[in-house]
């Protein structure tokens, strides 16, 4: 069975005060995409790597100054994160086998995690990442709040892996505002999501706070 990863990497710098785009950052001597990338390198994962049009070129001469050569497909992405995973699908001739869509800028996501979220993808359709809550939870109305059970909730994170031709189907329809992620599509399908057990340093770098805890996982 083919197995696909679109790594979608479509930010910009604003949150972390910086000009240049964030997976594009340093850490640890290479930039945090590349890190990423490493993570999907497996001999039977075909990566696609979807990218703003303007940022494409960055990323090349980025490839060549850490002599960076990893086999990826590299495709424009689009206005909206919808449109640029939807490009990434587009772009994959198979219309069968599994894929993995993930954040370009989760580069901790371990190894064992994206081999658990193919095997199970392939077993029930999907294999959606998360973890449990860690802090207490309140449900906020105009007029009051309450404290809610936070075990009936975890927190989504990626790898977000399917059965490809069943979220290729799903990403056909118009966007909506409730698609918050790949499942919430796939799920807008009539799929149900299988959700499989993600960790805590998964996490996806956005503001410079982030880029210090990434620095800590790399030295402790």
């Amino acid at each position: 069975m083919h197995k696909h990863a679109i790594i979608v990497a479509g930010g910009s710098g604003t949150r972390m005060q910086s000009e240049l785009p964030k997976q594009f950052l340093l850490l640890g001597g290479k930039s945090i995409l590349m890190h990423t990338i490493e993570a999907f390198h497996f001999d039977d994962i075909q990566i696609t790597l979807v990218l703003p049009k303007d940022q494409i070129q960055i990323w090349k001469d980025l490839c060549l100054k850490h002599n960076f050569n990893h086999a990826i497909n590299i495709v424009e992405g689009g206005a909206t994160r919808f449109q640029s995973v939807k490009n990434g699908l587009n772009s994959i001739a198979d219309s069968t086998g599994l894929v993995a869509i993930h954040d370009g800028v989760r580069p901790f996501i371990h190894r064992s995690i994206i081999s658990e979220s193919f095997n199970q993808a392939s077993i029930k359709g999907s294999a959606i990442t998360s973890v449990p809550l860690k802090d207490s939870l309140r449900e906020v109305t105009s007029e009051s709040n309450h404290a809610v059970d936070r075990s009936k909730f975890r927190l989504i994170q990626t790898p977000q892996t399917f059965q490809l031709a069943h979220i290729k189907k799903a990403f056909e329809k118009p966007y909506q505002s409730t698609f918050t992620d790949d499942a919430s599509v796939f799920e807008n399908n009539g799929h149900s999501i299988n959700l499989i057990e993600g960790d805590y340093r998964n996490i996806k770098i956005t503001t410079p706070e982030d880029l210090s805890v990434a620095e800590s996982f790399l030295v402790g």
